[in-house]
């Protein structure tokens, strides 16, 4: 969890939840009692760290002579968050040696141990997702008091104030290994039920359950926050903060160490939403290998019994997952010259990343290194960053500069050539693209969501009335036409708008996410009275439907237009009209849907324009990329058109009555195409009822069709159509 009493001191600033970086504070003296010689003056520690990549925000000097400075760390550098990791840094740049300390204290021998840890104290991690590895051990008998000089002044150094000397240790291995660890009086440390022994539980919180932490306040957690418990209850916040009611005081005669790690996630997460910011969470936010716990776990023992006195009981507990093994990388030092553009020996490598203890052992005749890299650097998982460890090292000074530099023009990648084609066919269609915020309100999001997906929320006060993820492109649309309608945008054939974006949503019950990149549509339904008809909101449905056949047709050809199926289904989600709800595929995969947009789902945007929308998965639509060309002769003989007009249910699709002259087509090798002209109701044709116009197009490829020779294939259309859909024909 990390900290003792100081953490009151970040109280004041969580409560502004601003969250700026934190600067590493380390002082000259403390730095240079790792290095031999330790004789760098601030100047050179500042040159030394900046030429390694660290900026330095400020210097200080301090009363006692000392110098401060503040060191600015990247995110993915969590080992320079410690005095020996900076220390190291100084060392490979200056070429003096680094000394690691050991376990004991300064100039203090190991302590001795008697008795068995497990006779002290039960442990229990339920979650070793979120805590790969906890740790505990057992000082009894210590006295809680002053801090020796030295251990005051170090502290001090960097910006802390001095608690006790047992608190006090936990801070110094903080800053000088980087490893927040935390303690806890024993005698206040509940045992299990069916135990005697206090007992210590790594597990998920309580929705509800309420901790004292040691800033004095009261938090309430969520179920999704990992706690380090007792038997009975919670006693801190994993990787943030301490509990008040184990803290240890200066009656303490037991103390419990522990030394963990945690999932960043987790961590980061519980911080935000709880507003708190503690060194500890910086730490573990940027990544605490367990594989530093043991080193770290002994020094902080050893510390606190050279300045607190007491017995360290012998073992200690550990729970969570196995240790994995050292990771080694492979570096070309052909491929490091290459990208440093100058000559870069296998040696000279070798020395650079022996620097900073990344193990090297030659390998394919010397050209070829196998690197093992250190537990403290988890951010080196590649040959890349090798390279750039090289070019760190040697200074980037090293690195020539040309005068001129070679382009080669390649051609774009097809899924970039997609892209721009896809926003030059919208254009044409009269659609403006869009971008808008990835946030919208909870009412809008719960329109849009699928029914068997729950919206993302997220903890940020700064969101105001839009917290929520927006789980369709669509609210981000609706909201940009809310602006056009309230300008009195206009645009002949309505106001069209597109964007691709990320639609988020997550699995009810779980923080399980669920992101899709979409390509959302939104257009007006144009209409000349005063509220559109039935035949304008089909118009509009028409141009939706066009608009996303034309679309297909441009990305992938006709190939493309004939793997399309279009089908009427019941609506995922409330915003849309049931009645015009149709799914789209392609080539069997999900494409997407469209329909109209109920007016209570305009009212919530307030807009009054009928709409009609689109979203389509951007992945599944570019996949048709690139158009396959299809080179035939024009047909030497003219074609013979005939038109249909069955009479069908109104629940009969187009794309049934298609599918009927497709299956006579495959019998009938004259049929060319089939296409629709219209739909007509009216009183005459009973209720219920509408008639469906197609054009059949008849071609032979050898000869002049009469128009005798067609009525055949005509016929058979007919009576396969009355057979499967019920088709009545109306004479005359």
């Amino acid at each position: 969890m990390g900290g003792g009493r100081e953490r009151v001191a970040w109280s004041s600033l969580a409560a502004a939840f601003s969250y700026p970086p934190l600067l590493m504070h380390i002082a000259a003296k403390w730095l240079n009692s790792y290095l031999q010689p330790g004789d760098l003056t601030p100047a050179q520690i500042e040159h030394a760290l900046i030429d390694a990549g660290f900026e330095i925000e400020s210097s200080e000097a301090l009363a006692t002579g000392d110098t401060r400075l503040d060191v600015a760390i990247t995110s993915n550098r969590g080992d320079a968050l410690s005095v020996v990791g900076l220390a190291r840094e100084a060392a490979a740049k200056t070429g003096r040696g680094f000394r690691f300390p050991t376990t004991g204290g300064m100039a203090a021998p190991e302590p001795s141990t008697s008795g068995e840890v497990a006779s002290a104290i039960t442990l229990e991690n339920r979650v070793p997702g979120a805590c790969p590895l906890f740790t505990l051990r057992v000082i009894k008998g210590v006295k809680v008091g002053p801090s020796p000089k030295w251990l005051v002044e170090a502290l001090e150094s960097v910006g802390q104030r001095s608690i006790n000397n047992v608190v006090d240790v936990t801070n110094f291995i903080n800053f000088e290994l980087g490893n927040p660890c935390h303690v806890f009086d024993l005698a206040k440390l509940a045992p299990a039920p069916g135990s005697a022994l206090p007992a210590i539980v790594v597990r998920e919180a309580v929705e509800g359950e309420k901790l004292l932490t040691l800033d004095g306040k009261q938090r309430v957690l969520k179920a999704t926050d990992v706690v380090v418990a007792d038997g009975v209850r919670a006693q801190g916040l994993a990787g943030i903060m301490g509990g008040g009611d184990s803290e240890v005081s200066s009656g303490t005669v037991d103390i419990a160490l522990e030394m963990a790690t945690w999932d960043p996630v987790r961590v980061r997460t519980a911080a935000r939403r709880l507003q708190i910011r503690t060194d500890a969470s910086h730490r573990y936010e940027r990544i605490v290998d367990a594989r530093t716990l043991e080193h770290a776990a002994r020094r902080a023992a050893s510390l606190i019994v050279e300045v607190a006195g007491g017995k360290l009981l012998g073992g200690a507990l550990t729970a969570g997952r196995a240790l994995e093994p050292r990771l080694v990388v492979t570096l070309r030092a052909a491929r490091c010259s290459l990208i440093l553009g100058t000559p870069v020996s296998a040696d000279e490598i070798a020395g650079l990343l022996s620097r900073i203890e990344i193990g090297v052992e030659k390998a394919g005749g010397g050209e070829t290194l196998r690197c093992t890299i250190p537990v403290f650097r988890p951010d080196l998982t590649r040959e890349i960053d090798l390279i750039e460890e090289v070019a760190r090292l040697r200074g980037l000074d090293k690195v020539p500069l040309a005068e001129k530099l070679a382009v080669s023009v390649k051609r774009p990648q097809d899924s970039v050539r997609a892209r721009r084609t896809l926003s030059g066919a919208l254009s044409g269609l009269g659609f403006f693209e869009t971008v808008t915020f990835s946030f919208t309100r909870p009412e809008r999001a719960a329109a849009f969501v699928p029914s068997d997906l729950a919206i993302v929320g997220v903890d940020d006060d700064r969101r105001g009335e839009e917290p929520t993820l927006r789980p369709s492109v669509l609210t981000g649309l609706l909201g940009c036409r809310k602006a056009n309608l309230d300008a009195r945008v206009s645009a002949p054939g309505g106001v069209r708008l597109y964007e691709t974006a990320a639609a988020y949503a997550q699995r009810p019950g779980t923080t399980q996410s669920v992101e899709h990149r979409n390509l959302g549509l939104l257009m007006d339904v144009v209409y000349s009275g005063k509220a559109a008809t039935l035949a304008e909101k089909q118009d509009g449905l028409r141009a939706m439907r066009g608009t996303i056949e034309s679309v297909v047709r441009t990305l992938g050809g006709e190939r493309g237009v004939r793997g399309l199926k279009i089908e009427a289904a019941t609506p995922h989600a409330k915003a849309f009209d049931a009645g015009s709800f149709a799914r789209v595929s392609l080539h069997g995969e999900a494409l997407g849907y469209y329909a109209l947009l109920t007016a209570e789902t305009g009212a919530m945007f307030g807009i009054d324009v009928p709409l009609v929308a689109a979203e389509l998965s951007l992945a599944t639509l570019l996949g048709v990329f690139p158009p396959k060309s299809q080179v035939a002769l024009l047909p030497e003989f003219p074609s013979v058109e005939r038109d249909l007009s069955p009479v069908v249910a109104e629940s009969v699709t187009w794309d049934t009555v298609a599918g009927v002259v497709e299956s006579v087509r495959s019998t009938a090798a004259r049929i060319e195409s089939c296409a629709f002209i219209g739909t007509y109701r009216g009183k005459q044709l009973g209720q219920g009822k509408k008639s469906v116009t197609l054009r059949v197009t008849f071609r032979d490829r050898a000869k002049t069709l009469r128009h005798e020779e067609v009525d055949p294939e005509i016929g058979a259309i007919m009576e396969r159509l009355k057979k499967d859909v019920g088709a009545e024909f109306r004479m005359g």
